[in-house]
């Protein structure tokens, strides 16, 4: 689906890949829902959106209150009567903690923010998607969400769950119109880890072992819309996430000890 004069909303559009989204798709000719709980974050995207700011509409919504999301798309009918696209790229990650040290909160919060706010966008949008020509449906996953990593389990679990809902989602749309795209990002140099109350840290996330290997936001931005527009099922981000899901493959406890010797220093 071309993405040229479309209606595309991106959760977690105040910051960091979602940010970078808004504006390429700005740029690309949509008309651009940009979602967050932030609402300062939405006002600095709204301010870099320049002379797009008339194709701009900031929506401060939390994504685990399902009757908040409808009220959302009740919004977007009303500014741009339809939507085609939706991104859903709002996540958390956990602080570096074992299972066994994680408190319930922090388990509950991450699984509330990652899956069920993504479940939410789906079954809000989802029937609408279905009424358009053509649409599409972006999930973001994490390099984490197909590897174990070690004091990331939670986090991890989170974004699995969010892997097999999307590639189910793949199967069951495959006679619709409505495609989905399934995304693994490596490291990128983002804000998560302050967005995720962890600290002002602003580095790479969870699966950032290292730094070499880190991707702009921008350009995992412009691969992501890409997929988008060629209808992938899946795309990896990142020579680290292409490279771990190869050695995954190929053999899974090697792999999984190579990402505990790079990280086991977090814990």
């Amino acid at each position: 689906m071309k993405v040229k004069g479309k209606v595309m909303m991106v959760t977690g559009g105040g910051n960091g890949l979602g940010r970078e989204l808004v504006l390429n798709l700005l740029q690309k000719g949509s008309n651009v829902v940009a979602v967050d709980i932030n609402k300062t974050a939405l006002e600095e995207t709204m301010q870099l959106s320049g002379s797009y700011s008339d194709s701009l509409m900031t929506a401060e919504a939390d994504i685990t209150d399902e009757v908040v999301i409808e009220s959302v798309a009740s919004m977007v009918e009303s500014k741009f009567g339809s939507i085609d696209g939706i991104i859903n790229n709002a996540g958390i990650i956990q602080p570096f903690r074992k299972v066994n040290d994680i408190d319930r909160n922090t388990i509950d919060r991450v699984f509330k923010i990652n899956f069920t706010g993504t479940l939410n966008v789906i079954k809000v949008f989802l029937p609408r998607l279905l009424d358009r020509p053509e649409a599409h449906i972006v999930n973001v996953s994490s390099m984490g969400g197909f590897l174990p990593v070690a004091g990331q389990a939670i986090y991890g679990a989170s974004k699995a769950a969010i892997k097999i809902l999307s590639e189910a989602l793949t199967s069951e749309l495959s006679e619709t119109h409505v495609g989905v795209t399934t995304v693994f990002p490596g490291a990128m140099f983002t804000s998560i880890k302050a967005n995720s109350g962890l600290g002002a840290d602003a580095g790479a996330g969870p699966e950032g072992h290292s730094k070499n290997a880190a991707l702009s936001p921008v350009k995992a931005a412009e691969m992501l819309i890409k997929a988008i527009e060629d209808n992938k099922p899946h795309l990896y981000i990142g020579k680290d996430a292409k490279l771990m899901n190869f050695l995954y493959r190929l053999n899974p406890e090697m792999a999984t000890k190579m990402i505990y010797k790079k990280i086991s220093h977090n814990m």
